[in-house]
């Protein structure tokens, strides 16, 4: 039986249903992140005189590249073995098995195509704006991880350890709440700086700030995250931690080059 001094986690990943349709919350906390992010990048757009009828396709681009990539990421990273052996089970996407490093590669070569099409968008402007809403929107995909009862954390005697009662007895680290509250910090400390700076944002700050806080928050994370890959045990850091180290390096580069470049000459507005 579960120690009674820890928090048992029994809530069902079913929202409702009705008839054949099944509302997960999962899905509802994905979907809400993406409406969350759609409106941020509205006030953006407005901010900047930017056209607001492109964010109807920078949305879609948004959907595809991380659907796509997350799900693609966590085949090949964690467990390609398997899904090389059943290539039909990578359609299935409903059984979970998204992995956020892939979804970030998705997100950067959407965003690449997009901006190929989009006036007055260049890619690494692109970049830093999409970064705000993207770290919200990590933290509500957390928090539909959390009642998956998925991406769970290892056994724990801290006090608030929970048990995963659809899992095991074992109080675990709620390592779902841990990534969710930090990219959740993450959220307001890129929304403090655009505010601050606005269309004059040195190209590539944000993005490097995205890419090193959520990846070093990722990395130490991962020492308390039951490792997800199927082979690599014996390694001394997880997928993830590797994964996340040519990021963190990629946005300290980022950093250094916007601190040497500093603030651009506001852009020309593509309003008609």
């Amino acid at each position: 039986m579960p120690d009674s001094s820890h928090l048992v986690w029994d809530v069902s990943p079913v929202l409702f249903t009705l008839g054949p349709f099944t509302v997960r919350w999962y899905g509802l906390l994905f979907a809400l992140g993406f409406v969350l992010g759609y409106f941020l990048m509205r006030s953006i757009y407005r901010r900047e005189g930017k056209p607001e009828a492109d964010l109807d396709r920078l949305l879609i681009y948004m959907l595809v590249g991380t659907v796509v990539g997350a799900r693609l990421g966590h085949v090949i990273f964690y467990d390609p073995g398997y899904y090389f052996s059943h290539p039909i089970e990578i359609l299935k996407v409903w059984r979970g098995g998204l992995a956020s490093h892939g979804g970030a590669i998705g997100i950067l070569v959407a965003l690449y195509y997009y901006s190929r099409k989009a006036k007055g968008q260049p890619y690494l402007w692109l970049l830093d704006r999409v970064a705000v809403p993207t770290a919200l929107g990590g933290a509500f995909i957390r928090l539909g991880n959390l009642f998956n009862s998925e991406i769970l954390g290892t056994p724990s005697d801290a006090p608030w350890a929970i048990v995963f009662a659809r899992v095991d007895p074992v109080p675990r680290h709620p390592a779902q709440l841990y990534e969710s509250l930090s990219y959740l910090i993450i959220f307001f400390v890129l929304w403090s700086v655009y505010r601050r700076y606005g269309a004059r944002t040195p190209r590539g700050l944000l993005t490097g700030l995205f890419f090193v806080l959520v990846f070093t928050a990722r990395f130490f994370i991962e020492f308390v995250k039951v490792r997800q890959a199927a082979f690599g045990e014996a390694l001394p850091l997880s997928m993830g931690q590797i994964l996340s180290l040519p990021v963190i390096a990629a946005g300290l580069v980022l950093l250094w080059r916007a601190r040497r470049q500093g603030p651009v000459s506001p852009p020309q507005s593509s309003k008609s």
